[in-house]
C-alpha cells in the first residue's frame, strides 16, 4: 500500500494521548477503584492484556487483591467490589453478556459514545479522544492503561517523553526478525503479550510471549540467529547472556518505560505488514468487534 497506514498516525499520537488523559485525571479518576478494594480487570484481546498489566501492577503497588481475565473467562464465584471492564468498541459480546449478569458494580473504560456497554455499565469513562480506525489497537489500548496507572499514583511525565523516543528508533532490521518472542516479568507480561499480538495481528507473524524467568524453561529452544527475544521491563539475573549465547538478537530497551518499548514493538507490527505486502488497517480474518450470534 503506498498511503501511510491508520495505524501509523495512531500510534504517533499516543505521547500527546498520554500527556492528555495525565492532565485530565481529575474528572475520570472518582470513578475507579479505591486503595483497598479487591477488584477484576476483565478485556477481550488486546484488552485483556491491558486489564493483565494493571491488575499485576496494582497488586505490586498494595492497592488491593487485583485478577485479570477474558471476557469469557470470568470467574462467577469469586467476590469483588469492583469490576473494571475495557472494550474501545463496547460492544464486545463476551464483556457484555458479563456486566449483564454479574451484580458487581462495574466501571467500563471505552471509546465509543452509545455503544451498549455505556448503557449496561454502572459507571462509564469515555476515552473517545483516543478511538482508531485501524482494526489494530494501539493508542486506545495504552491510554486506558496509562489511565489505570495514573489512578495508582504513577506520574506518566516520563513515559510519554520516552514515547517520543520511541517514534524515532530505527525499526526495520527489527522487522526482519524471523519470530520474536517477547517476555516480561509481572505487570509487563501483559504488555509481551501485546506486543506478540501486534506482530500477529498486522503481520501474520510467529511471535510468542512468556513470563521472562519461564522463557528458559523450554521455550529458548527456539532462539538462534535470525530470530528475536523483546525484553520489557527488569531483566532477570543472567537472562540475557543466556539469549545472547543463542545467538538470537536481544531487544531491550531498558532507559524507556516499558509502555514506550510497546511503541517500538507496534512499529515493528506494522513495519513488518507493509514490508510483506499486507494492510495493517485490516488483518486478516479480523474486525473491530467481536459480536457473536448467540
Amino acid at each position: 500500500m503506498t498511503d501511510t497506514p491508520f495505524v501509523s498516525t495512531e500510534i504517533a499520537t499516543q505521547p500527546a494521548l498520554w500527556r492528555q488523559v495525565s492532565a485530565g485525571f481529575a474528572q475520570y479518576g472518582g470513578a475507579l477503584p479505591q486503595p483497598g478494594q479487591r477488584v477484576a480487570a476483565v478485556g477481550c484481546g488486546t484488552s485483556w492484556f491491558m486489564a493483565m498489566a494493571y491488575a499485576a501492577l496494582r497488586e505490586d503497588l498494595g492497592q488491593g487483591e487485583t485478577d485479570a481475565f477474558a471476557g469469557s473467562e470470568f470467574a462467577f464465584s469469586r467476590s469483588y467490589d469492583a469490576i473494571v471492564v475495557i472494550s474501545r468498541s463496547g460492544t464486545t459480546t463476551e464483556v457484555l453478556d458479563l456486566i449483564r449478569r454479574t451484580s458487581v458494580p462495574t466501571i467500563a473504560i471505552t471509546a465509543t459514545p452509545g455503544s451498549p456497554i455505556v448503557e449496561l455499565a454502572d459507571h462509564t469513562i469515555m476515552l473517545d479522544f483516543a478511538d482508531e480506525q485501524s482494526v489494530v489497537q494501539t493508542r486506545f489500548a495504552t491510554t486506558a492503561l496509562a489511565l489505570l496507572r495514573l489512578s495508582l499514583g504513577q506520574d506518566l511525565t516520563q513515559a510519554a517523553a520516552d514515547a517520543e523516543t520511541a517514534l524515532t528508533i530505527d525499526v526495520d532490521e527489527l522487522a526482519k526478525l524471523e519470530q520474536v518472542s517477547y517476555l516480561g516479568t509481572r505487570w509487563t507480561i501483559g504488555l509481551a503479550h501485546e506486543a506478540g499480538l501486534k506482530q500477529r495481528e498486522a503481520a501474520s507473524a510467529w511471535t510468542e510471549a512468556y513470563p521472562a524467568m519461564d522463557y528458559r524453561h523450554g521455550p529458548i529452544a527456539i532462539a538462534q540467529p535470525g530470530r528475536g527475544a523483546w525484553l520489557f521491563g527488569d531483566a532477570p539475573e543472567g537472562l540475557l547472556d543466556d539469549i545472547t549465547a543463542t545467538g538470537a538478537t536481544v531487544v531491550h530497551h531498558e532507559d524507556l518505560d516499558p509502555m514506550a518499548s510497546l511503541v517500538v514493538a507496534q512499529r515493528v507490527a506494522v513495519a513488518k505488514s507493509l514490508a510483506l505486502g499486507l494492510n495493517p488497517d485490516q488483518p486478516r480474518s479480523l474486525s473491530r468487534s467481536v459480536i457473536l450470534d448467540q
